[in-house]
């Protein structure tokens, strides 16, 4: 058999070095929760990140990437987070309460003012992207 070597293209690896997000990806998926990955928590993130992963999985993972203060809930708090990184802090602090609260609004099923696991997996049945974005192509 031999070894394999994988060789990533310059363009993937701009991809991820550009991911707003790579610092709380490896904190998800670190069994630590502190971005130390084991082995084992490495391919366990590169499998939950390739093409071929169930969506339930996917969405697993992509709650625990969003709640970033690791309460089991997607928050304001968290939302505002999410969208500084997305927007590189370019929206006003009026604009992300705007989003913030527009999304509670349409994804907080049980009026809770927060969206738990059940929320988020609804809302992103409903974003027919999801699943080609949530990848890493090796």
């Amino acid at each position: 058999m031999g070894n394999k070597q994988t060789i990533f293209t310059d363009e993937q690896l701009d991809a991820y070095q550009e991911n707003p997000f790579k610092e709380r990806i490896v904190e998800s998926f670190s069994e630590d929760g502190e971005g130390s990955l084991s082995f084992n928590d490495f391919v366990d993130m590169f499998s939950v990140l390739s093409e071929m992963a169930p969506r339930e999985l996917k969405a697993i993972y992509a709650f625990k990437i969003y709640d970033f203060n690791t309460d089991n809930f997607i928050c304001k708090a968290d939302l505002e987070k999410t969208l500084n990184k997305l927007t590189r802090e370019e929206l006003t602090a009026e604009e992300i309460t705007l989003v913030c609260e527009k999304v509670i609004e349409e994804a907080d099923m049980d009026g809770d003012g927060k969206l738990g696991f059940a929320d988020f997996e609804n809302m992103i049945s409903k974003a027919p992207d999801f699943l080609s974005t949530f990848h890493i192509r090796i």
